[in-house]
């Protein structure tokens, strides 16, 4: 469907990692869309190129900046200013239709019957149901929307510091008209949410498409070690087994899919200076340093062992444990 997209944002080289996992997973579940994504000039060269590899479409647009500091430091999170770039969005009139998704997001299946809803549909925030979470939604292209989005956030600002304050003020019906317009949480599944309703999880997480990485630790900021298929954050596990295995899906869509983009990078004709090359080089060894492999925590292990989180097809199978056992006896 050569007129709808989807649509992402990258602001700096660190969140389009993440927008090149959320691309590569809409492609893995063969979604019939273009995909886009809207890019800062913050974004390097050599990001540049393998977004192209990923994305039907990379646009350059300017940031917009909220300059809200009260507002982000109730959140304590004063990078989220920079959202409101994401309004740019309603610029794209060359489609009729679009699902905007943040970089932090990870598609679990295909996702495309949301192009069956309107302008705005979006799920409810975990955080205040009555709010919609502006992580996902699905919206029509407009100059007119757009320019009344700017005016808005000139005369009224965000409650919030960031975009989804701003969005939820312009769309102030969305809670109490039309119900088609709400999502089912499922299609915005929030990982810290995972916490604080359990049983609901595990009565509905199974029907999950799409699990969204809330709060200031992204899956990027995790180590990943692809020998164990292991995720340790400050050298430690904390966190739910859900959560890891969200973020664990994540790292194995980068370790296969965009990593060897990034490796392939110096080999293109088209980055033959030498200092394209030193950006490459640079940027590879920032982006592979989570997924040096760990030496296995004895504590840790222990821990996995106590609470029934072997890994039965990896390490801990039976094979691998019968053949330690055989070495003892011997």
């Amino acid at each position: 469907v050569a007129d709808q997209a989807f649509v992402t944002l990258g602001t700096d080289d660190v969140y389009c990692q993440g927008a090149l996992v959320l691309g590569q997973s809409l492609r893995n579940h063969m979604t019939s869309r273009k995909l886009a994504i809207l890019i800062t000039p913050q974004v390097s060269s050599v990001m540049r190129a393998v977004l192209c590899s990923v994305f039907d479409e990379v646009i350059e647009v300017d940031a917009i900046d909220s300059a809200d500091s009260m507002h982000l430091a109730l959140l304590e999170r004063p990078e989220l200013g920079v959202t409101f770039t994401k309004l740019h969005c309603w610029t794209l009139t060359q489609y009729s239709k679009c699902v905007f998704m943040d970089a932090d997001t990870l598609v679990l299946c295909n996702i495309d019957e949301l192009f069956e809803r309107e302008e705005l549909s979006a799920a409810p925030d975990s955080g205040w149901p009555d709010c919609f979470n502006s992580g996902v939604f699905v919206f029509r292209p407009s100059v007119e929307t757009y320019n009344r989005l700017l005016q808005f956030a000139t005369e009224h600002g965000s409650f919030d510091g960031g975009d989804q304050g701003l969005l939820n003020s312009f769309f102030s019906n969305w809670a109490t008209t039309d119900i088609g317009k709400h999502l089912p949480f499922i299609y915005n599944l929030s990982s810290s949410a995972i916490y604080t309703y359990v049983p609901a999880f595990k009565h509905f997480g199974r029907d999950a498409k799409v699990v969204h990485f809330l709060g200031s630790a992204k899956p990027w900021h995790y180590k990943y070690n692809p020998q164990t298929r292991t995720i340790m954050q400050d050298g430690s596990t904390s966190g739910s087994q859900h959560q890891f295995s969200y973020l664990v899906l994540w790292w194995k869509i980068y370790y296969a899919s965009i990593l060897p983009l990034l490796e392939k990078l110096p080999e293109m004709e088209d980055m033959e200076s030498q200092g394209q090359k030193d950006e490459t080089t640079h940027l590879i060894s920032e982006l592979s340093t989570q997924l040096k492999p760990e030496e296995p925590n004895a504590e840790d292990e222990r821990k996995k062992w106590e609470e029934g989180r072997m890994d039965y097809m990896g390490k801990d199978a039976f094979e691998h444990i019968k053949k330690k056992l055989d070495t003892f006896l011997k």
